[in-house]
């Protein structure tokens, strides 16, 4: 036997159980992966919340819990390609992810080496945010000399837009809460907070006004970027909701090719932070959850296994 974090009706963290299940072994194309660290995504507890997000994944109860992951290839199927025992890896793995192990079908496109240097903390914490981030930037063409508007810059997707738009060379003014400011301006933003008045702080902040927006949360940064001019087709959103006309929505899924790969190799070298601000062992997984789902945090939550 093993354990998963699992729930068997749709709710909050009060929902989620750690549960002994039979241990999976890996099919002829697969890897096992056995999981050291899960990082939490919004989109997690969404899911395990929500019938119809569950639905739009193709998850039906009971299900497993969790997205990003990583830690150590230990079975290898006799077909499996790509991977061998021993392998450090990362990867995502949509409502699988909070367990000791988690298989992969290989030729595999969500799993990929975790280089040297990089933790499995902080490996775990790359997927979903950081493909996210690198779609939404995408999806308005960011270039140099941009001046960027990033809703939600001090969320977990937040962080790696907020360093990502930076390396491109674009100025970047983040909206958060006060408390946040200091957090956001070591990552390379110029803080603006959010709520009524946001298009008024702006254009104090940068008269010359912007050229970009990405909005990471909700849609008040996307609304805007609007009001004070911004081609539809230079702001971007990634949450649920109303499609706003000529606003390119993306997400993760439209990460352009090779975009992980590329973060990965910022956060070795140090280009790129990726700051944990706590990290859970397993058994806590409704105090992770919660933690998380407050979107208090500054920086990414992490379950150890």
């Amino acid at each position: 036997m093993s354990k998963a974090v699992v729930y068997r009706r749709f709710g909050g963290p009060e929902a989620l159980e750690l549960l002994e299940v039979p241990e999976p072994h890996a099919g002829p194309d697969e890897v096992r992966v056995r999981v050291t660290a899960a990082g939490l995504n919004p989109m997690d507890w969404q899911i395990a919340a929500s019938p119809a997000a569950a639905a739009r994944f193709g998850i039906t109860l009971p299900a497993g819990f969790g997205t990003d992951f990583a830690g150590v290839v230990d079975e290898v199927g006799a077909e499996a390609v790509g991977f061998a025992a021993g392998d450090r890896v990362h990867g995502g793995a949509i409502g699988r992810a909070v367990a000791e192990y988690v298989l992969v079908k290989t030729p595999a496109t969500t799993l990929w080496r975790t280089s040297e240097g990089i933790s499995d903390e902080v490996a775990s914490t790359l997927a979903v945010s950081g493909l996210t981030a690198s779609a939404a930037l995408a999806a308005i063409g960011l270039q140099a000399g941009d001046t960027v508007l990033i809703g939600g810059a001090a969320g977990g997707v937040g962080i790696f837009a907020v360093q990502l738009a930076k390396l491109a060379g674009a100025r970047v003014l983040g909206t958060a809460s006060e408390r946040t400011f200091g957090f956001l301006r070591e990552l390379g933003a110029e803080p603006v907070a959010y709520g009524p008045g946001l298009a008024d702080r702006v254009r104090e902040l940068a008269p010359e006004g912007i050229t970009a927006a990405a909005d990471l949360f909700d849609r008040d940064t996307a609304e805007t970027a609007l009001k004070l001019g911004v081609a539809p087709e230079r702001i971007s959103t990634v949450a649920d909701g109303p499609a706003i006309p000529g606003v390119r929505a993306t997400g993760a899924f439209e990460a352009e090719p090779g975009s992980l790969e590329r973060i990965a190799e910022a956060v070795r070298s140090g280009e790129i932070t990726v700051p944990i601000a706590a990290t859970f062992p397993v058994g806590q997984i409704r105090e992770a959850v919660t933690t998380q789902a407050g979107r208090h945090v500054h920086g990414k939550i992490a379950v150890v296994l």
